[in-house]
């Protein structure tokens, strides 16, 4: 009888966690090596087992090791692997740094072109197959097995602004544009060794994914607007405009108190590691940042929308987090019925003056329910009307829709960004976490108006599907974009000067009829004027702001690094797009611009553009 108690009693003691003699608890904290900050969900693996954990909202973890020793493994996407060998200590802390990836390869891709005109669907020979382990360096890229298969990502066809005569159009009408995702989403196919699509290439996106050194708002206005002008880098006969928007900071301890709908899709699309465990790991984050009167709710939608999390305040982090570590893929997508349940959530709990926002997290693969963009559309834009914006956050790769994505952000009254991986999470939700969250203008546009005196033509660089008529300047019910709190927004316009014979603009004189310059344009120095129309976040009438601008004839070598940065980002992108007007231009020019205006780069952002364009010269001019 003594004989099976001891059995029972061991029984019990080893399935209740009993850690035997010839194992031990090893436990730490991981942190982001460039600013101590934790990393919540990064993997920790026993090398050459199974065993593995994964480090909580503080970075912490713990794991059960042999006692004799081993090595652990830590490793999470964006981030480089780091293999550390088991000491006699019980704590073994680790800092993760940045994976700058050299490129060795271009795989340049064949594109299908759909009947619709308005997007398309390309096909790689070299997609990397998503592999069902846990562990984040056994699901790296380079090592992964490689198959061929068709890709579904979708993007809106792009027609690239040409010129523009001052004389016959002297009005160019545009809306601003924060949206980041285009960077980061072309970041993620070189890294990939791809070369991006071209209509994933919005060069005003490229542009506005760094910040600029603007000096904040000196009046009562919400921003500054600042100008510069000088030669273009890559045509010397033309001309390059620089308008840059700064947006006010405001502290976060003064920001009003938000009331967020995380719409969070779980459909079996998302069961890939770049898409449901980053995208967990991405609003961990977030919630780190949340104050006390911030309330967080859960929505979820796969088969069905279901509500997860009642409105929680950011006081209960344990809680919230809590509740997205029990999140799993899984099913198909109602994403209709997800997004009308977080509004419904979001208007329940309304704040009056305060944030109220949907922050839409996917890939976009909407199948089931309301899934056209237009009554999507129909459904966001009445939403916004009731003062509840729209955030949306991009995952993964091979069914990635864009162009949705990018449709419903627009008529949301909120922003886009794509979330390659976990370094890009921290720069969207942390260190931009009140442009990114906390809008302070909206509707915001601007109208340029040349004097055909000194211009002959012009275009806008980016910001074609953003381009406005000339009489929606005007028009308050016309819809534009929102600027948040300490956001930078630049445009780039390059002109043609009276008198210069430009290859790209050529037009024959008028038979019938002929058009007279004002002497007055004749004598005024004034090469353009800038108008620009917002609103206050909680208003419905524009406030008017006009800035002329003059040619003061700088040397490009002696503009601001916001000139020169801005101009070396644009050029990139031009490259990437194969455009017309920088075909005497090389990857090399784009560096050498670039390196010259790199300024403080404290986050390392410029530097890793700057590699990213030497990796991809390299590549590309073979």
């Amino acid at each position: 009888m003594k004989k099976y108690i001891w059995i029972v009693a061991a029984l019990i003691i080893f399935s209740t966690g009993f850690v035997s003699p010839e194992s031990r608890v090893i436990t730490g904290k991981v942190t982001y090596a460039k600013d101590g900050s934790p990393l919540p969900g990064v993997t920790v693996i026993l090398k050459g087992t199974t065993t593995a954990a994964v480090t909580d909202h503080a970075g912490v973890y713990k794991i059960t090791v042999p006692a004799k020793g081993g090595t652990l493994v830590f490793s999470f996407i964006g981030l480089k692997s780091k293999e550390v060998k088991i000491g006699t200590t019980g704590t073994l802390n680790v800092a993760l740094e940045d994976d700058a990836k050299e490129l060795e390869e271009i795989v340049v891709m064949d594109y299908a072109t759909k009947q619709e005109a308005k997007s398309f669907a390309y096909s790689t020979a070299a997609e990397p197959i998503a592999a069902p382990s846990v562990a984040y360096d056994q699901i790296g890229y380079a090592d992964l097995e490689l198959q061929e298969k068709w890709n579904t990502e979708e993007y809106d066809a792009i027609h690239e602004n040409i010129f523009h005569d001052a004389i016959r159009n002297p009005l160019s009408t545009f809306s601003i544009d924060v949206d980041a995702a285009s960077y980061s989403n072309i970041r993620r196919f070189i890294n990939n060794g791809n070369r991006p699509p071209k209509d994933a290439v919005r060069i005003e996106e490229m542009v506005n994914y760094f910040d600029y050194d603007y000096e904040q708002p000196k009046r009562d206005d919400p921003f500054a607007v600042v100008t510069e002008i000088s030669s273009a880098p890559w045509n010397a006969k033309h001309k390059l405009v620089h308008i840059g928007l700064q947006g006010k900071k405001i502290p976060t301890e003064k920001l009003p108190a938000s009331n967020l709908v995380f719409l969070i899709d779980v459909s079996g699309s998302m069961d890939e590691p770049n898409k449901l465990p980053l995208l967990k790991s991405s609003f961990k984050m977030l919630v780190e940042e949340l104050r006390p009167q911030d309330h967080v709710a859960i929505v979820v939608y796969a088969g069905a929308a279901g509500l997860v999390l009642e409105p929680t305040s950011g006081a209960e982090k344990k809680k919230i987090i809590e509740a997205l570590d029990r999140l799993e893929a899984g099913g198909s997508t109602a994403g209709g019925a997800g997004i009308n349940l977080a509004y419904a959530t979001a208007r329940e709990h309304f704040k009056k003056d305060g944030n109220n926002r949907v922050i839409l997290a996917t890939d976009g693969d909407f199948n089931i329910g309301e899934s056209s963009n237009a009554s999507m559309e129909r459904l966001i834009e009445a939403k916004r009307q009731e003062g509840i914006f729209l955030t949306v956050l991009g995952y993964g790769m091979g069914n990635y829709k864009d162009s949705k994505m990018e449709t419903l952000a627009d008529k949301g009254n909120g922003n886009y960004a794509y979330i390659d991986n976990i370094t890009e999470a921290r720069k969207v939700l942390v260190n931009e976490f009140g442009g990114t969250l906390f809008t302070i203008a909206k509707d915001v546009k601007l109208q340029i108006e040349f004097n055909p005196a000194h211009v002959k033509a012009y275009r806008l660089i980016g910001y074609e599907n953003r381009m406005l008529k000339s009489e929606d300047f005007n028009n308050d019910k016309k819809d534009a974009g929102e600027l948040g709190s300490g956001h930078t927004v630049t445009a780039l316009y390059e002109i043609i000067p009276v008198g210069v014979e430009s290859e790209f603009f050529k037009i024959d004189e008028l038979k019938y009829q002929t058009t007279k310059i004002d002497p007055a344009a004749k004598k005024s120095d004034e090469l353009m004027t800038i108008k620009l129309r917002y609103k206050n976040p909680n208003e419905d009438v524009s406030k008017l702001i006009v800035h002329p601008l003059k040619d003061n004839n700088i040397a490009l070598a002696k503009t601001s690094d916001n000139f020169r940065w801005s101009a070396s980002v644009a050029a990139f992108g031009m490259l990437l797009r194969e455009s017309e007007y920088s075909k005497n231009y090389t990857y090399d020019d784009v560096v050498q611009l670039a390196q010259g205006a790199r300024s403080t780069d404290k986050e390392g952002y410029r530097i890793e553009f700057i590699n990213m364009v030497k990796s991809f010269g390299i590549v590309a001019s073979r």
